[in-house]
């Protein structure tokens, strides 16, 4: 099932794979990608992808896209290089269609991994936080969308950055 929905200057183009179950609303998980895009100063107004799978589509996708064997909770496909994310950045020429919105790429999100790591205490990241279901696919979500925009976590520095944005959207969301 495939919907758009729109948070402000945003579009998350929202599809739940069939049989996929997810403990948290459509509406829910466009908010926190729009407010992960905020938050960074994503160029806008733009189009995200937000696929919502099990570990069978995640795991081919792991060994098609990063030659790794089995699942993974979250794998993200940016379209646009990280200099787009930097602040001040212009928006990107990008060649599309007159009105069509600037896509920033794709995410997809094992609900099937999010829940098992939630339910063994594996989640938040950091393999250790012991959550709901619903909060470790908020912080999927958010993580992927931060990876769309050129966040990572390969160096120390880049992952505390990366967790302190991750933390400070997680607390929000959680307040409200």
């Amino acid at each position: 099932m495939a919907r758009s929905i729109y948070v402000g200057s945003w579009r998350v183009d929202l599809d739940v794979r069939e049989g996929v179950d997810s403990p948290v609303s459509q509406a829910a998980l466009a908010r926190a990608v729009a407010a992960a895009l905020t938050a960074v100063g994503a160029p806008g107004p733009a189009s995200i992808g937000l696929i919502l799978s099990d570990d069978a589509e995640l795991g081919e996708l792991n060994a098609t896209h990063m030659g790794k064997t089995g699942p993974t909770d979250v794998l993200s496909f940016p379209l646009l290089p990280p200099a787009a994310f930097a602040a001040g950045a212009a928006t990107p020429d990008v060649p599309r269609p007159p009105g069509q919105r600037l896509h920033l790429g794709e995410i997809v999100v094992s609900v099937e991994r999010a829940a098992e790591q939630a339910e063994r205490g594996r989640g938040g990241q950091t393999g250790d936080v012991r959550w709901s279901p619903a909060d470790e696919l908020h912080l999927l979500v958010t993580h992927g969308t931060l990876h769309i925009c050129g966040y990572d976590h390969a160096e120390p520095d880049e992952e505390r950055a990366m967790r302190a944005i991750e933390q400070r959207l997680l607390a929000r969301s959680a307040a409200t």
